[in-house]
């Protein structure tokens, strides 16, 4: 790592990327702000580190609520110099039915945009940070089964370059991250034929050093640039 230690705010930490995430930064010497629906999912991560781990229940369906919550927390920790925007939801959705389309673009559409607010404008105020987002590979192509997914991941990545470009204005030193995972080991996995699978912690690594290194854009794992690359080039259907 470039950055030894400092402090982080994880949204989504009590599974999965997220807190692999957290416990790889924490395990560094990172003060790391956690965020979950509910308190008690973020206890096992609160009695391995104590005092370190600062826990929040966070609902980001609620975005107001959320907006609230998150400037709270970042106050709480006394600035954030690492913002990981992670807490998402894809449903499997095989007969299109409304009310999974409706909650995972509420969710990864209005309540990520949310979350991106929070961190841009405490990032502006400071001067300087890094903001991580995770899309994902399915931003590249829709899905007969998870339609709402794939272009609510599609939303996340051009968001995030419209807040890049904002930010080469307003906050010049405050990088902002695209990270966009294939197949990782999680509660979200759903697929029968997934391939070039990798464990959170991989992911997590993976996701830290692109961070750090204040990288635009990120494939986790990497060789799924070349899979990104070829469903660029397919044509439709």
């Amino acid at each position: 790592m470039q950055q030894p230690s400092g402090t982080a705010l994880v949204v989504g930490a009590s599974s999965g990327i997220g807190k692999a995430i957290a416990e790889q930064l924490l395990a560094s010497g990172w003060t790391v702000g956690v965020t979950s629906r509910k308190l008690e999912n973020l206890q096992d991560l609160v009695a391995k580190n104590g005092d370190r781990a600062v826990p929040k229940a966070i609902d980001i369906d609620d975005p107001e609520g959320a907006r609230l919550g998150l400037k709270a927390l970042a106050e709480h920790l006394g600035g954030v110099d690492l913002w990981v925007l992670n807490a998402g939801t894809g449903i499997l959705n095989r007969h299109f039915d409304w009310a999974p389309e409706r909650q995972t673009i509420a969710t990864n559409v209005m309540g990520f945009a949310a979350m991106t607010d929070v961190a841009v404008h405490h990032a502006i105020a400071r001067g300087d940070g890094r903001i991580v987002g995770i899309s994902s590979v399915a931003k590249k192509r829709g899905h007969p089964f998870t339609a709402s997914y794939s272009g609510s991941k599609a939303f996340v990545s051009l968001y995030l370059d419209g807040v890049r470009q904002y930010l080469r204005r307003a906050a010049p030193k405050v990088s902002v991250t695209e990270v966009a995972p294939g197949y990782i080991d999680t509660p979200l996995q759903q697929f029968d034929e997934a391939f070039w699978v990798v464990s959170a912690e991989t992911a997590a690594k993976q996701v830290i050093a692109a961070a750090l290194a204040r990288r635009k854009h990120a494939y986790v794992p990497r060789r799924w640039a070349i899979i990104a690359a070829l469903l660029s080039l397919m044509p439709r259907g």
